[in-house]
């Protein structure tokens, strides 16, 4: 019993290898090539479980994924003959596993080097027909749609749909990038200078219009002053001559009190007059007559 116990675990090992070696699985995210005897046979699997010969077949498997690819960083020269040094990513997939295995030899490292070379050699070529300026921020959306057109055509023939091609980073070298700060900071200081003496210049216009104003109003407030006081002057000559028109007499007498007052304020003044004088008529007659 124990004999064919063991038996039968042997056969379900053997049987589950067999099983094991002659099926393989293709995932959603993978794209499968078969080949017998070192031939492609097939390769347009959609995703499932495939049957395959133990050592006649072998699988190999992509990733069918888009996939990111960082590219070094490289100096190229503007139209201007300046470097600039550029740094881009790259979106592709593979989309023709047969053709993808045939010119790279199923290498991801070696269809790598040939995208970058073939990339590259592109922007190379745009970035060498347009100024440091296009580069850096005016044309380079156009300058990447371009670069992405011109390489999928070649980048096809190794069984690869390239995406897209942007640029992360464009730098200038250590020693221009120097020059162009010190150009920039003097530029800036330029535009500085020129605002500071257009807001000097509106300054002097303004205080010049707030001077002129404020002697407007100083002379509109004098001639209204004027205007008030004369008015007053001639409200108080005409109650004086009301005032003289009604009493005569009464009118004299006040007016001479108060000369009185203002002439014999102090115990030491002095003022020597004729006795007959009108200044004192009202001392010797209350009527005043003469």
């Amino acid at each position: 019993m124990t004999s064919n116990l063991r038996f039968g675990f042997i056969l379900l090992a053997l049987i589950s290898a067999i099983v094991y070696m002659s099926t393989f699985i293709v995932h959603e995210r993978e794209i499968a090539l078969k080949f017998k005897l070192g031939e492609i046979i097939e390769a347009d699997y959609d995703p499932g479980v495939y049957f395959q010969i133990p050592i006649i077949n072998n699988i190999i498997k992509f990733d069918s994924r888009v996939l990111t690819m960082d590219t070094p960083s490289e100096r190229f020269l503007t139209v201007e003959k300046k470097n600039v040094i550029v740094n881009s990513f790259v979106k592709w997939r593979i989309v023709d596993p047969k053709t993808f295995y045939t010119s790279t030899g199923g290498d991801e490292r070696r269809a790598i080097q040939r995208m970058v070379s073939i990339i590259n050699d592109e922007l190379k070529g745009k970035i060498a027909s347009r100024t440091m300026r296009e580069v850096i921020s005016g044309e380079r959306a156009t300058i990447m749609q371009e670069v992405t057109d011109r390489a999928s055509v070649k980048i096809e023939d190794l069984g690869i749909k390239l995406i897209d091609v942007r640029v992360k980073k464009v730098e200038l070298p250590d020693n221009v990038s120097v020059n162009v700060y010190r150009r920039m900071a003097t530029e800036r200081q330029t535009v500085a200078k020129e605002f500071r003496s257009r807001g000097e210049e509106q300054a002097k216009q303004i205080r010049a219009n707030a001077d002129r104003q404020r002697e407007e109003i100083l002379a509109e407030a004098y001639r209204k002053s004027e205007e008030i006081r004369g008015e007053g002057d001639a409200t108080a000559a005409k109650t004086y001559a009301d005032s003289y028109n009604q009493d005569k007499e009464f009118y004299s007498f006040y007016r001479s009190l108060k000369a009185y007052d203002a002439s014999f304020g102090n115990n030491q003044d002095i003022i020597l007059l004729s006795p007959d004088s009108d200044f004192f008529k009202y001392f010797k007659d209350s009527k005043a007559t003469r």
